[in-house]
């Protein structure tokens, strides 16, 4: 069978021929959809401040928390801010707004875990000005620390709160 050789021409030309079709090609967009305050929405439908907010957002790693967690257990361990709490190390602090509707059932959990923490009022000048130093977009945010003072991870529900600090529990 003869093997048909192409001329540097003729290659340059179907390359040419190529690269009008490709010009041409047309996809369709993306639809990236996240959940924000509490559903699934289409990002392109979200306002400057809900994008600011997806962009600053930090993803929670469980292994990685609980090798950090049990790496810097081996510490000793600093004086709990709630002392009828066990002194683990670990604490909470609890951003939320007096008119939250969501805010009493986190705050309701939160003080109930064998850890202390500090509730941060963001309707204050000083609790603003926390949340914004600590990446606080919204109302409830529960940020946990370990004895060294690393964020361990953050929560907004009590469902979010629950898997954040499940790796803690079996750790400790």
């Amino acid at each position: 069978m003869a093997e048909s050789k192409m001329t540097l021409e003729e290659i340059e030309a179907q390359i040419a021929e190529l690269e009008k079709q490709l010009e041409d090609v047309h996809g369709t967009q993306t639809e990236v959809y996240a959940r924000i305050v509490g559903y699934y929405r289409a990002i392109r439908n979200w306002n400057k401040g809900k994008h600011d907010e997806f962009t600053n957002r930090k993803v929670f790693n469980a292994e990685k928390s609980i090798a950090g967690h049990a790496e810097s257990s081996k510490n000793d361990a600093r004086t709990a801010q709630n002392e009828e709490k066990i002194d683990s190390g670990i604490h909470y602090e609890f951003f939320m707004r007096k008119t939250c509707p969501n805010c009493p059932p986190v705050k309701e959990y939160i003080k109930n875990l064998e850890f202390g923490g500090t509730v941060i009022d963001v309707d204050t000048a000083q609790g603003l000005k926390q949340a914004a130093q600590k990446g606080v977009f919204s109302a409830p945010t529960a940020i946990f620390y370990d004895n060294l003072g690393n964020e361990i991870g953050r929560g907004h529900s009590v469902e979010e709160i629950k898997s954040v600090i499940a790796p803690i529990a079996v750790v400790a």
